[in-house]
């Protein structure tokens, strides 16, 4: 194409982009007009008009997120066919309603994804945009099926990772590889595991596949939403941007340590600790500390009622105890049962005595009668109810967890600050609320603090309807329901019912009984079996989403094989798929990290980097006094250029804190420290290495470490 030619094309091009941008602006405008009009709408129920303002907002929020990039390119059909692709769907009122912009998820957008000289899929040309806000700058071409075609987006994918990384994760929408896109679509309904090594954007393509599934299964699973697990905080902020830029809010981030709603994790795990907690055989160790709790009585305890005196003895707790087993009821509900039997040989002992002499079983009105009366004294006898909390005790998870770790029963769980949590608690915490069931005295007291309330609403618009002198046609239009509707107070009462107005990633975080419909796992090599039970907890459709790489493992009690983790729950319906090329780390900078990965991990294969930086990674060694100013150096050096940049070891962040994070330069600070920590050193090293997308620098006081030779002496 001739410049001319080029031009003319260009500013073509930049006016159907206007065009979509004006649509779209329309389109924000009548939806919005829609927020507004539910706002203030007075038909139906609180919790219809809240389904219609929810409603509205959600759309209102899918169409804040294309400004930047709306339109991205076009495909032309060897038919002649023309097809522009974005970040959302734009339809032509005026014209059948047909599509002037595809949706990126649209099956017809495919193709511009997957589409190869070899194997055209019926297209043609296609075209990449490159915008600046609402800007079109400019675009490129790739003619299909001719020998001198450029490789598949090749300008406009090292464009993107060459571009300096600001703050958050980028979606990859544009610029989405074949490989990346066939495991978006992917149509599996089970669990999906996605493993590759650093840069290979494993994590990114996961949630580019919510956002497909989100599109393609809406109703599905926007009800419940989607879970989102990752490593730490840091992580989980760097990846926060990506599912709302792509137009989807109802999602909810969380750590493993997040999965308790409440709970504060202060503390970290020894590594045979955490390899005992992870362990399903803690399942074994939890269940026996609730039994543990489930007692009998040394000596018999003495109750001694207004005309008789009774024991509680071994015997009669015994019973009691199975029973309360057998009923298949957690601890805390099963003491119902428990106290029942405990109540029965009570009162039957006590009537027996009351009764000598002058009752039989033949009285059935007084025997009867009598019971009632003893059950009664039990339920208000200070001892008696002491005897329960003792024999029978209602229990807390934390309570118990924490009585766990400080009574030395077990060595490896021992702590001295026994509510000082950790990660591995968690799913252990989250067991034991099954184990232990609800609490019903207390469940009992606020439902009956429920029902006064209402009571109270009740009573309260009964008063409304005998004071309001407003006729009939404005009751009618003040209530939204018909004056013939109201033939009792109560009906009034529901229409104030307070509506739980929190979105649904409030509701659902705080919610310990919450499921999704899909959840992503990021960082799952490092998850225990606990850890897992848990998850697969939150999601009966077992519908995942896993990101991890084996070789990056640190926990003691992560992943050694997917299948070691998975088969017990799906041991059909789990698929596995590998992500083998680098967009992230520059050759110069995989090749040191492969020789250190041939090292701890041989039979693990690094991936292929897709370009040079052509910047040589560096070593330098320094003394202990040298070093922060060689560290400060380095910093003043960073904040001068665009771009993101980290210390990593001694003086900087540490390594584990840096997982699925990218940074324009990194410096790593006395990598051998790292090493000495052993296996789990050098993972954590692996992954401090692979941070860089330009440049990686190193400080080290002790002799290199042997697999780093690599780098070039400063």
């Amino acid at each position: 194409m001739s410049t001319l030619g080029y031009d003319e094309e260009l500013r073509s091009e930049r006016g159907y982009v206007a065009g979509l941008y004006a649509r779209l602006d329309a389109e924000r405008a009548r939806v919005t007009g829609m927020y507004d009009a539910a706002l203030r709408g007075h038909e139906g129920t609180a919790v219809e008009r809240d389904v219609e303002v929810r409603a509205a907002a959600k759309q209102v929020k899918r169409l804040r997120i294309a400004d930047n990039g709306l339109c991205f390119g076009r495909l032309d059909s060897l038919s002649g066919d023309r097809s522009y692709i974005g970040r959302i769907g734009l339809f032509d009122a005026d014209e059948d309603y047909e599509p002037v912009l595809l949706d990126w998820r649209a099956p017809a957008a495919r193709a511009f994804y997957v589409a190869t000289a070899a194997t055209p899929e019926d297209v043609r040309r296609r075209r990449q945009f490159h915008s600046r806000g609402r800007t079109l700058v400019e675009f490129t071409d790739e003619v299909l099926g001719r020998p001198d075609g450029a490789a598949r987006g090749d300008a406009a994918l090292l464009a993107a990772v060459d571009a300096p990384r600001g703050e958050g994760m980028r979606d990859i929408v544009a610029t989405i590889q074949a490989e990346q896109d066939e495991i978006i679509r992917l149509d599996h309904p089970g669990v999906v595991v996605i493993e590759g090594g650093p840069g290979t954007g494993k994590t990114v393509v996961a949630l580019h596949r919510v956002a497909y599934l989100l599109y393609t299964q809406r109703e599905r699973i926007e009800r419940n939403g989607v879970l989102v697990v990752g490593p730490n905080p840091a992580f989980l902020t760097h990846i926060s941007r990506v599912l709302p830029s792509l137009g989807e809010s109802d999602v909810v981030f969380m750590t493993t340590g997040d999965l308790v709603p409440g709970l504060h994790v202060t503390a970290e795990d020894t590594p045979d600790a955490a390899r005992v907690k992870g362990s399903l055989h803690m399942l074994d160790v939890l269940a026996a500390a609730v039994a543990d709790r489930q007692r009998r009585p040394e000596q018999p305890i003495p109750i001694a009622l207004a005309d008789a005196e009774v024991r509680i003895d071994a015997e009669t707790a015994e019973w009691a105890i199975q029973e309360a087993r057998a009923s298949g009821l957690p601890h805390n509900e099963a003491r119902t049962v428990f106290t029942e039997i405990v109540t029965y040989v009570l009162t039957e002992r006590a009537i027996a005595r009351i009764g000598r002499g002058w009752l039989t079983r033949r009285d059935r009105d007084g025997w009867e009668q009598l019971r009632k009366d003893l059950i009664a004294e039990l339920a208000e006898h200070a001892a008696f109810r002491t005897a329960l909390d003792d024999l029978w005790p209602i229990l807390t998870p934390q309570a118990l967890l924490a009585s766990l770790y400080t009574s030395g029963e077990h060595p490896a769980l021992t702590r001295a600050d026994g509510d000082a949590w950790t990660v591995s608690d968690v799913p252990l915490l989250d067991e034991l609320v099954d184990l232990l069931g609800r609490d019903p005295e207390a469940d009992a007291a606020a439902a009956q603090t429920a029902e006064q309330e209402r009571r109270a609403e009740a009573e309260y618009a009964a008063g409304t309807l005998q004071v309001l002198a407003l006729d009939r046609e404005e009751l009618d239009e003040d209530l939204g329901v018909r004056i013939e509707d109201l033939t009792h107070s109560e009906v009034l009462a529901e229409r104030f019912v307070e509506v739980d107005t929190r979105e649904l990633v409030e509701r659902a975080a705080a919610d310990r009984d919450w499921t999704y419909r899909h959840v992503v796992v990021d960082e799952a090599q490092e998850l225990s079996e606990m850890d897992w039970r848990v998850l697969m907890r939150h999601c009966p459709s077992r519908s995942f989403t896993v990101v991890g790489d084996l070789a990056q493992r640190r926990s003691a009690a992560g992943a050694t094989s997917w299948g070691s983790m998975l088969d017990r729950y799906v041991p059909d319906r789990w698929a596995y798929r590998s992500l083998t090329v680098n967009y992230r780390t520059p050759a110069e900078i995989m090749a040191v990290a492969a020789a250190l990965l041939a090292e701890f991990a041989p039979g693990v294969r690094p991936p292929e980097s897709v370009r040079a930086c052509g910047v040589a990674p560096w070593s330098r060694r320094v003394t202990a006094d040298e070093l922060p100013a060689a560290v400060e150096a380095f910093v003043r050096d960073e904040a001068g250029r665009e771009g993101t940049s980290v210390v990593i070891g001694t003086g900087g962040v540490p390594a584990s804190e840096t997982k699925g994070l990218e940074f324009d330069a990194v410096l790593v600070v006395e990598p051998e420290r790292i090493l000495a920590e052993g296996p789990q050193g050098a993972a954590d090293l692996y992954v401090a290495l692979t941070r860089a997308t330009q440049r990686l620098g190193v400080l080290h006081r002790e002799p290199l470490p042997p697999a780093l030779v690599g780098l070039t002496e400063a």
